[in-house]
């Protein structure tokens, strides 16, 4: 039998690797085309941004890297590229006082690719002197959590199971915490924040310690799997959001991560039974928050122009026709891949803004929380963008993106320090997670996203940040401690 040395080191990685590669070129081929500022400009942006996007995949990276990427790929470059490309340079979020002119172009795209650079910057220095995954250990795993987990498993799954499920239905029920809505219900203690906590991640991260203990009982875990993309889709479908590939993906590529790190092999056969049970929900998620959301204030939108792509005007010329829910379901993913990521709409429209300064940012950071009406943002940028909408009952809000809130002050030198910051920050954030979680992968992973996610949609209430991140270190505080408690419980000592 002949060989062919040549091809033996051809895998799937580079396979992947040399199709996005060539799938870049194209839409950038066709942006510049028809990109109406200077070209160099644009090969700039897209040369920082998938750089930033294929750095949160390399050996080295850190998973803020990996989602960070994820959403300002999707939220900048992508989303720039197929507006400009296909649908004539219009986007489906309001843009301000930006005109369209090269030059407004030009200067959004040098003030995404300088915040960009602060990002890539830490990230570089963090990898060569500081952090790496693959060269530390952290402080042994909770042991006793592990030992409960064994000892009274199917207990602690049915439970969960029973919780997540009613949690959920309470919260359609009730209307304590869904997007786009002013609360219907305001629960006493501040338990309605708890209530937030647990849809938002609280819940999740009861997953991601399930998932690390079962893992450490089989080389494959079905059921705990299952049960947990089962909670993310409950949760996110009771908030009304169609998020919940966030939460999930964010638990899968842990449990990918953590099968390296410890030389477990799942099989392929659990990973494509995972990915399919992920798609389904996934799907199933997008049709059922588009029937809640119907009702509630579809009606009540902004209007919000559409791609013009002439592939699609051919199919729907076609003669095909298809259910009412198909189309909202292919609408609902369509917009979650493409426009429903923040990026860089909110530069054009603060690139744009005449009345930039420090003044402006000092008043942002006194934006105080409200249940309905708008945002600082939504007010002084794109004023009359909700005029025809009854914000008494509801709570929509444009967000600028931690780029454009740190660019308020119209410089780049801030911008591009705040941006080199700000990822060392959050390095750091998840190095703590790492050690007080007992190297839990998994866990890092979704805390990790958590992290991301509020980094990429900043810039309402800036200041109550640290809620968020007091209830990242609740959270794994509160493991940490139940753990030493149980060692107190089983009358063993504490080392």
């Amino acid at each position: 039998m002949q060989h062919f040395p040549g091809l033996r080191s051809v895998s799937i990685t580079n396979i992947l690797l040399s199709v996005f590669c060539v799938a870049v070129c194209m839409v950038g081929y066709f942006t510049v085309i028809n990109y109406p500022g200077r070209g160099i400009v644009y090969v700039v942006f897209t040369v920082l941004l998938n750089t930033l996007l294929l750095s949160g995949f390399t050996k080295d990276r850190i998973f803020f890297d990996a989602f960070i990427g994820i959403f300002f790929w999707l939220g900048f470059w992508l989303k720039l590229s197929l507006r400009v490309a296909f649908a004539g340079g219009e986007f489906q979020n309001p843009t301000g006082a930006f005109n369209g002119t090269g030059g407004a172009y030009d200067r959004a795209l040098l003030v995404a690719s300088c915040g960009v650079s602060g990002l890539l910057v830490a990230s570089l220095i963090r990898r060569k002197y500081l952090f790496k995954y693959s060269k530390v250990e952290g402080r042994p795993r909770q042991e006793m959590i592990f030992r409960f987990y064994k000892n009274y498993r199917l207990w602690i799954l049915t439970s969960f199971f029973f919780l997540f499920v009613g949690i959920a239905f309470a919260n359609v029920a009730l209307g304590i915490y869904q997007r786009g809505c002013t609360p219907r219900t305001i629960l006493p203690l501040g338990l309605s924040g708890v209530y937030t906590w647990l849809l938002l991640f609280g819940l999740a991260s009861v997953s991601a310690i399930l998932l690390d203990c079962e893992f450490r009982l089989k080389k494959n875990a079905y059921a705990v799997s299952v049960i947990s993309l089962f909670e993310c889709f409950f949760s996110n479908v009771s908030m009304l959001s169609r998020g919940m590939v966030l939460n999930g993906g964010a638990l899968l590529l842990g449990v990918d991560e953590n099968a390296k790190r410890r030389s477990i092999n799942p099989g392929v056969r659990y990973k494509l039974i995972m990915l399919a049970v992920f798609a389904f929900l996934f799907v199933s998620s997008v049709f059922a928050v588009n029937h809640l959301r119907r009702d509630l204030y579809f009606s009540e939108l902004p209007s919000k122009p559409t791609f013009s792509l002439s592939f699609m005007q051919k199919s729907l010329q076609s003669g095909v026709s298809l259910p009412r829910p198909v189309l909202q379901a292919i609408t609902g993913i369509r917009t979650l891949i493409v426009d429903r990521w923040v990026g860089i709409e909110g530069v054009m429209t603060v690139s744009s803004y005449s009345n930039l300064g420090w003044d402006l940012w000092k008043r942002a950071w006194q934006e105080r929380y409200l249940h309905s009406g708008t945002s600082m943002y939504d007010r002084t940028f794109v004023q009359d963008y909700y005029s025809n909408v009854d914000l008494s009952k509801h709570h929509f809000i444009n967000l600028p993106g931690i780029v454009a809130f740190f660019y308020y002050p119209g410089s780049f030198s801030f911008l591009f320090l705040a941006m080199f910051c700000l990822g060392f920050l959050a390095a750091g954030i998840e190095i703590s997670i790492y050690h007080l979680s007992g190297a839990n992968i998994i866990f890092c992973s979704l805390i990790a996203q958590v992290i991301a996610s509020r980094y990429a949609h900043f810039g309402y209430v800036p200041s109550q940040s640290y809620l968020l991140f007091g209830a990242i270190y609740l959270n794994v505080l509160i493991f940490f401690f139940s753990d030493r408690f149980l060692y107190r419980l089983g009358g063993r000592p504490i080392s």
